[in-house]
């Protein structure tokens, strides 16, 4: 396991920008509104040959009440797990009573602590970062985030103060899961049950979740990187900058899990933006499961269950591949077998098929079905194979790609995914035209 450094700070002191400066691309987002940053976020990073984690916080308030409180208790998770922290202020407005208090905290602990005085972009500002050596813990150094002024001597004094990392064989890359969908479906609390902690901070109020937030998740013989995100809203309502960037960062998710969990909420049935939610993971062709929560309160009797499933495949046909669960967050109802799912679907978004069986499927449907004509010229299917995987796509060359139906595809793709088992994943099929 890699060693792990914490920044942490009052609100607004720019944690997110020296984050981003520090893992070097753009993980958090940066805003000039004081509590943007509200769960913990990881990356991983590496300086002078040293791989460690960086933990980006939300600010840190003593005296914090309701949701400022969760981020605080955030926070300090991310203090007790840190081999080191990093205390950010602001040079600009030296010492405040908050950094005092929040430096009392962190010195309570026996873990090395860097004091990082950020945005000292001029000789007026370094000289007041001198005045953070009153918060008793050493020499502070200046620094500027947003122009990386100073950044890489706080990479060597980290460095230097790091314990070294455990030597470990090679582990197989985690699969990466997106739990997506609209705001207050649950997708937090559902991070917190799997992994049996309160990892994200989760709240009545629309939008917690700002950042998209990787947690690692280890279960049984699998491990599993989570990627939880902020709600996506109807594009008519994304009104703020802010809401605009966390919006960005929820589709980016989709983008590089391997599985998306596309939770709905089934006590309000299934709204338009849930099936526009469903569609982008289908054309970013990413393997998918539909997840109803709360289902201990829209009840849990089987005819409702079926009665669910009819309306998902009436109204989101072109996801009918994906398997429908129940779940409940809150209770723990049926999350147990998530892992197994998901494991399944994610075979089949790696499943590589061989040529000659693709052949044999292929030209037992055409004797079944022959193949669509027009004009006097029948389609002619000469040959097909699987050209990539993560999603399954399969190349056929044809005497004219033009003559080709989309009742006749999806015919070829219902038998192509009757004999290889593609549950959970959307299969391209590309049509090239040879003479």
């Amino acid at each position: 396991m890699k060693p792990v450094v914490a920044l942490v700070g009052r609100p607004n002191v720019g944690k997110s920008a020296l984050f981003n400066r520090i893992v070097q691309k753009r993980v958090s987002i940066v805003e000039e509104t004081p509590g943007v940053t509200r769960d913990r976020v990881y990356a991983d990073t590496e300086w002078s040959g040293k791989s460690f984690t960086v933990v980006d916080t939300g600010g840190f308030e003593v005296d914090a009440k309701d949701l400022a409180l969760m981020v605080r208790g955030q926070a300090e998770q991310a203090i007790n797990e840190a081999d080191l922290i990093v205390l950010v202020v602001d040079a600009r407005a030296g010492v405040s009573p908050p950094d005092i208090d929040i430096a009392q905290v962190v010195r309570s602990g026996s873990r090395p602590v860097i004091v990082a005085a950020n945005k000292a972009e001029s000789d007026r500002d370094t000289k007041t970062s001198t005045e953070f050596y009153e918060l008793g813990l050493g020499e502070p150094l200046p620094v500027s985030a947003v122009h990386g002024l100073g950044v890489g001597e706080l990479l060597d004094r980290i460095v230097e103060l790091l314990p070294e990392a455990p030597p470990s064989g090679e582990a197989p890359e985690p699969v990466k899961v997106a739990i997506v969908g609209r705001p207050n479906v649950g997708k937090s609390s559902l991070v917190n049950a799997l992994l049996g902690h309160e990892r994200m901070i989760v709240s009545e109020l629309p939008g917690t979740t700002r950042d998209a937030v990787d947690v690692p998740w280890p279960a049984g013989e699998d491990t599993f990187l989570l990627i939880d995100t902020a709600g996506l809203r109807r594009k008519g309502r994304i009104e703020a900058t802010l809401e605009k960037y966390s919006a960005n960062r929820s589709l980016k998710a989709v983008d590089r899990c391997d599985v998306a969990l596309i939770l709905l909420d089934a006590t309000e049935g299934l709204l338009e933006q849930d099936k526009k939610i469903a569609g982008y993971a289908h054309r970013q062709g990413r393997a998918s499961v539909l997840v109803l929560n709360k289902w201990d309160i829209a009840g849990e009797s089987p005819r409702a269950k079926e009665s669910f499933k009819a309306l998902l495949r009436a109204r989101m046909g072109f996801m009918e591949y994906a398997p429908v669960e129940f779940i409940s967050a809150r209770t723990g109802y049926r999350l147990t077998g998530l892992p197994a799912l998901i494991m399944r679907v994610y075979g089949s978004f790696c499943r590589q098929v061989k040529t000659a069986d693709v052949n044999k499927v292929i030209q037992d449907a055409m004797r079944v079905s022959r193949p669509p004509s027009s004009a006097g010229k029948q389609l002619n299917i000469f040959y097909g194979t699987q050209v990539k995987t993560k999603p399954p796509t399969l190349l056929f060359f044809v005497n004219n790609s033009e003559l080709m139906t989309d009742p006749y595809e999806r015919y070829l793709e219902d038998r192509v995914r009757a004999a290889f088992d593609f549950e959970g994943t959307p299969v391209r099929f590309i049509w090239r035209t040879r003479e």
